[in-house]
């Protein structure tokens, strides 16, 4: 029996012998329940792709770079198995080839059947593709994708997954390419996964616990490249899927040919040794291949009206707002996503999953939402996925919102749009949204209830890669996105943000002392609500994108982190990791801890005067009293959080504590010294917020 590498599954011996010959090839029929193309030995690769409706196929392979395949293996009849073709190619190394496919079917578009025996086509399990891994070069011939055999030898070690609970996340959400891009990064490897890595000290230091990386899978940058004032614009966010099993090849420093994700998992691996989770933000809503004017590369040739929503006369639903809509509860559909999970799980070590407009996940073929979408169950129950977090992005582009209402079977979080909403309004100064505010401080348990797991569901976020960056939330009123070429009619209109007086950058330090503390503000309330707080890579030092709130196709100084703004803005970032170990020291505001011996409620919230005052869209001030007991001690950990959105003082009095135990105000972002604190009462400056933990005094 011929030699197996050590990563490669264990294959009986009689699936290693050559049956027939084709095209020069010895080959017998493969193993049909393994997708995609596997090394089965040194020289043994199985080869397997399925389709419904297509009556032929044909397997291409090809030399590196070059655009004619040097065989063309046809598979006999008796080599497929329902809708299955397998088969085994023999005296193949790795090394040596790319690979594609041909299928033959009918042709009837008002059917969605839209087959073409002339399109080299890329294989939906293709765990590597080439042809793109030089960003921004769009490759000369015409079908640039086709698949590449991973071995799948990475050294993990003893690695250990962290496996936070979600109470000690704090996510912080970046872009591969645009943390490290800029000059100012100081990294070897600018933009890559490389470069990611070498800022691991600097993520430690700022102290997150998860990183939530924009999409990685291979995606086409230049696909809709284009110019707009001399300046190329490219698909620079990547949310439109070409493989959804390959990392994006561009963002590796080095070659790595036939050795695909090395710099990934070696990234994941100390990053998790660092006691960082890793999260993909992943699309399956839909694919790069658009509508009946996209381009022919996969999904099309395979089955068109399995992968995809189509309408009665063939044409292509379009909930993601990108040309087409997967359909995702087909079982075909869903098999492949529940294959591409477990296996990013497996091989990549992932910790978790951000689903981009997760709603359409849970549609059926009609775009209709579904009771209990099967994908959406399968994903909470599946038992490889068991211990990883899924968050979902609970709203589409064709108006289905389920902020509160997504299917959670207990496992699924969600991006809590409503508190980016309130908190936004509240905080720049809208005071009569005071109790919608303390709602969504205070863990939105109006809206997690019954199925899910109470605010541990709520990803609280104020900023995210869509929309303002936090210090243009309180720099601009309006968007400015006319460097996207569009009017500055794309991205949101409804941004909630406040420019303190002056549109844009600004010389005047009254302006620029305001928006310091506006920022302050949202970053200690983030900090100090109930729920996973996640913020936006940048925030933390003030970065910029000049107003524009849609910078997906920016691949430039708009949308790179501009790193000499650290020490321009020492005094924000300070705060930022201030409040980050503020809230791991308080266990109170993370929840599920046994409530303490004072006899406070686990969490109250109140307006001027605890007790007395309830909030009402009067109230100018917002306070939250957290009470438990504090982990690993039987004493009290008791923290209140006064937040005045108004423009005037605001007196607020705190609540009596029972010795030998007294307030310690621990934040206070007016200035260093309150305007007046005496005892429990304090003057609040405008638009500020203070926070106090109880301490125990000497007796």
């Amino acid at each position: 029996m011929r030699s197996i590498p050590s990563a490669a599954p264990s294959i009986p011996e009689y699936h290693l012998m050559p049956l027939d010959t084709i095209s020069g090839f010895e080959v017998r029929p493969g193993l049909y329940e393994m997708n995609g193309a596997t090394a089965l030995s040194a020289n043994a690769i199985n080869f397997t792709v399925h389709s419904r409706n297509a009556v032929s196929c044909e397997l291409l392979l090809f030399r590196h770079k070059e655009t004619e395949p040097f065989a063309v293996l046809p598979f006999p009849e008796r080599y497929r198995i329902g809708d299955v073709y397998s088969m085994i190619v023999f005296n193949l190394n790795a090394k040596d080839f790319e690979y594609a496919y041909r299928m033959d079917g009918p042709y009837d578009p008002e059917a969605g059947l839209i087959f073409d025996k002339t399109q080299v086509l890329l294989d939906p399990y293709a765990k590597a593709v080439t042809g793109q891994s030089v960003w921004g070069e769009k490759p000369s011939q015409f079908s640039p994708y086709r698949g590449r055999v991973v071995l799948n030898n990475f050294d993990w070690g003893t690695a250990v997954r962290p496996l936070l609970p979600m109470r000690e996340l704090i996510i912080y959400e970046l872009h591969v390419r645009g943390f490290t891009m800029h000059h100012s990064s100081g990294v070897k490897h600018p933009g890559t996964f490389s470069g990611l890595r070498e800022k691991i000290p600097y993520l430690k230091e700022l102290g997150i616990t998860a990183v939530e990386l924009m999409p990685i899978f291979e995606f086409d940058e230049t696909m809709p490249a284009r110019e707009v004032d001399g300046r190329k614009l490219l698909d620079y966010w990547g949310y439109n899927t070409v493989s959804f099993f390959a990392p994006n090849t561009s963002y590796a420093a080095e070659d790595e040919y036939t050795h695909e994700g090395y710099e990934l998992k070696a990234l994941v691996k100390e990053l998790n040794e660092n006691g960082i989770e890793v999260f993909l933000d992943v699309v399956f809503n839909h694919t790069a291949e658009g509508n009946e004017h996209g381009p022919f590369f996969c999904f099309k040739g395979f089955d068109n009206n399995v992968y995809y929503m189509l309408t009665p006369d063939g044409q292509y639903y379009n909930f993601s707002g990108c040309g087409n809509t997967l359909n995702c509860n087909h079982p075909v559909v869903q098999q492949l996503i529940m294959e591409c999970l477990r296996y990013w799980v497996t091989n990549y070590r992932i910790n978790g999953f951000r689903f981009d407009l997760a709603s359409i996940l849970g549609r059926d073929q009609n775009g209709l939402p579904m009771q209990n979408a099967p994908l959406l169950k399968s994903l909470a129950f599946d038992p490889i996925l068991g211990d990883v977090k899924l968050i979902a992005e609970a709203w589409d582009a064709g108006g289905l919102y389920q902020v509160g209402s997504f299917p959670a079977w207990n496992r699924w979080a969600e991006w809590n749009g409503l508190y980016r909403d309130d908190l936004r309004s509240f905080l720049k100064g809208d005071y009569w949204m005071a109790p919608a505010a303390a709602k969504r401080i205070s863990g939105s348990m109006d809206l997690y209830t019954g199925q899910y797991r109470g605010y541990n569901s709520s990803i609280n976020f104020i900023t995210c890669h869509d929309g303002f960056t936090l210090r243009d939330l309180y720099s601009y009123n309006e968007k400015h996105n006319e460097a996207n070429g569009w009017d500055n009619t794309d991205g949101a209109n409804d941004n909630r943000s406040w420019n303190c007086g002056a549109e844009g950058e600004t010389d005047d330090p009254q302006i620029n002392a305001l928006r310091l503390k506006l920022m302050k503000n949202a970053v200690t309330v983030l900090m100090c609500s109930r729920g996973t707080p996640m913020f936006l890579a940048g925030d933390e030092f003030g970065d910029t994108r000049f107003g524009n709130n849609n910078p997906y196709c920016q691949d430039n100084e708009i949308s790179w982190l501009d790193w000499s703004l650290l020490d321009k803005n020492r005094e924000l970032f300070e705060h930022f990791k201030y409040m980050i170990q503020f809230r791991k020291d308080h266990c109170s505001i993370r929840g599920d801890m046994p409530p303490g011996s004072m006899n406070f409620p686990p969490i109250s919230t109140h307006s001027n005067r605890p007790w007395e005052d309830p909030i009402t869209e009067d109230s100018k001030v917002v306070c939250v009293f957290y009470a438990s007991q504090k982990e690993n001690s039987t004493r009290d950990d008791l923290v209140y959080m006064a937040i005045n959105s108004y423009w005037e003082d605001q007196e607020i009095c705190l609540p009596r504590l029972p010795k030998p135990y007294v307030w310690k105000l621990a934040v206070y972002t007016d200035s260093d010294d309150p305007r007046q604190l005496m005892g429990d009462t304090l003057v609040m400056g405008p638009r500020s917020t203070a926070v106090f933990e109880a301490v125990q005094t000497i007796m």
